[in-house]
């Protein structure tokens, strides 16, 4: 390592790639088609940096969660873009669907139908994740009002989150996707054990990670039992049945809250190593034994490179280099700190 000094660094696994924050930016390193990795090192400013208030506890976990996921998606859709597989015209492969929906009602149509997909896909997520536990817990309770009630509704959550990443990590793409998560992961313990970043360093590290996203989740539905619970007990007339509309709606008021302490939990795992700390951890890291799988050298390769393009350690072989401009502002950004991000 060229120096002993150790940075916060955290990310994020692309498709065929992967983000890494750290004192240089954001920096993105994808294995092309074509066997290429392409490094990218982006400079963004983040809301933390502009104004304190959103350095307070419990305000800044909402803040920088929104921030993470704007700003992970925008990434994880230009690694899609940029490593998709082309046909021999050079024309991106497309699914028979997707050749036929083009065909007959062109790109607009097709931006549409994405809109429409998206719409529907937070109905779902709603329905899976809000209603239908409640409906569950009033159906074993009857009409009567019964303290356990949020109890039930966040068994349910968690069964329904973990057969969810179960039946998604046999998918060929998303276990790819979970195997550069792993690399990921080893990548940062190795730097966090001051070991120089090699592959065979690397390899040899563990893939659970206190301070994930997994974990963030896994944690926020934990604190979620006992949130409703503590509100329920305040409020008993939210227990009946008949109010299940307005349960619904109080719950998403009070996400903020949930997030926020899941967030503060993570942040303190992250910085100690007790007793306490590693009973915080450990659903997450149970977690992690499905959204990470143990990478090849090849993908390990791909996440030596990222930390080190985010730690100014690569410099001469950055592919492109984006400086901050108002469409990174604007476009929201990634804490880089590990008690905000992925790690």
């Amino acid at each position: 390592m060229p120096d002993n000094k150790k940075h916060s660094v955290g990310g994020q696994a692309l498709m065929e790639g992967i983000m890494m924050q750290g004192p240089e930016g954001t920096a993105m390193a994808l294995r092309l088609p074509d066997g290429r990795i392409e490094t990218q090192l982006k400079k963004v400013r983040l809301l933390r940096d502009k104004y304190k208030f959103f350095r307070i506890p419990f305000i800044r976990g909402p803040v920088n969660f929104v921030e993470q996921m704007i700003f992970g998606y925008k990434c994880l859709m230009e690694s899609a873009e940029k490593t998709t597989v082309l046909e021999d015209d050079g024309e991106e492969e497309m699914s028979k669907l997707d050749k036929w929906l083009t065909d007959h009602f062109g790109p607009k149509m097709m931006a549409v139908i994405g809109v429409i997909a998206m719409v529907i896909a937070i109905a779902l997520g709603f329905v899976l994740f809000m209603w239908l536990p409640s409906f569950v817990a009033d159906l074993i309770l009857g009409e009567s009002a019964n303290t356990w009630k949020p109890a039930i509704e966040g068994v349910m959550r968690i069964i329904i989150f973990i057969t969810y990443m179960y039946l998604t990590s046999l998918m060929k793409d998303i276990k790819r996707l979970f195997m550069y998560h792993g690399a990921e992961h080893k990548s940062i313990f190795c730097y966090e054990k001051g070991l120089e970043l090699t592959v065979e360093n690397v390899r040899k590290q563990k893939r659970f990670h206190p301070r994930c996203g997994t974990s963030f989740i896994f944690l926020s539905l934990i604190v979620s039992i006992v949130v409703s619970t503590a509100v329920v007990v305040i409020w008993p007339w939210l227990r009946d049945e008949n109010m299940r509309w307005i349960w619904m709606g109080i719950k998403i008021l009070i996400l903020p809250l949930i997030m926020s302490v899941g967030y503060e939990l993570i942040r303190l795992a992250g910085k100690h190593d007790n007793i306490l700390t590693k009973i915080i951890s450990a659903p997450g890291t149970l977690m992690q034994r499905i959204t990470t799988k143990e990478p090849t050298d090849d993908i390990i390769e791909v996440g030596i490179l990222s930390l080190k393009v985010a730690l100014g350690m690569e410099k001469e072989n950055i592919s492109e280099i984006n400086k901050a401009s108002d469409e990174s502002e604007e476009s929201g950004s990634v804490e880089r700190e590990t008690e905000n991000d992925d790690k």
